[in-house]
């Protein structure tokens, strides 16, 4: 991945948390791997949107609660996005076995030609790679100082799977 490994930046509206999103959409490469964290409402769909952009690929993003993962292809060649919410595996009253159903998706075999961006994947998503771009969206800080804030403060870091 050619992005920072690691920092932080605060973003004041919706449209900065997707320039951001874009930033690392366009550094992006076959076999990455990012999981988003944060509480919903944080902006990991709308974070997920800018990727979108700065991959240029096909269809709306919107999030796959409902379906868990979706599909975008490249308009210009490049990897496809797969856009996982792992929410509902990991949700009580899930089947149990969320890291079954996880496997089920396929994810490890797509990897090479796609790039992963998991919704509440954390736990769970990075058991398919070696390393992971961690996402955290923080919407409460600065709500907080101004309960009228947009604004979120994202950071990021690369992690090692054991």
């Amino acid at each position: 991945m050619k992005f920072l490994s690691a920092g932080t930046r605060r973003c004041d509206t919706a449209a900065e948390t997707q320039a951001l999103g874009e930033e690392l959409g366009r550094a992006v490469e076959p076999g990455d791997v990012i999981i988003l964290d944060g509480p919903l409402g944080a902006g990991k769909t709308t974070f997920t949107q800018g990727i979108a952009r700065g991959m240029q690929v096909k269809g709306r993003v919107t999030s796959p609660t409902f379906v868990i993962a979706r599909e975008h292809r490249s308009t210009v060649g490049g990897p496809t996005l797969i856009h996982v919410d792992a929410y509902r595996l990991i949700a009580e009253g899930a089947s149990g076995d969320p890291l079954g159903e996880l496997d089920a998706l396929d994810l490890d075999s797509a990897l090479e030609d796609s790039v992963v961006v998991a919704e509440w994947g954390g736990g769970l998503v990075e058991q398919i790679t070696q390393s992971y771009l961690l996402v955290t969206l923080d919407r409460e800080t600065l709500v907080l100082e101004d309960p009228e804030s947009e604004g979120r403060i994202i950071s990021w870091r690369l992690e090692q799977w054991q």
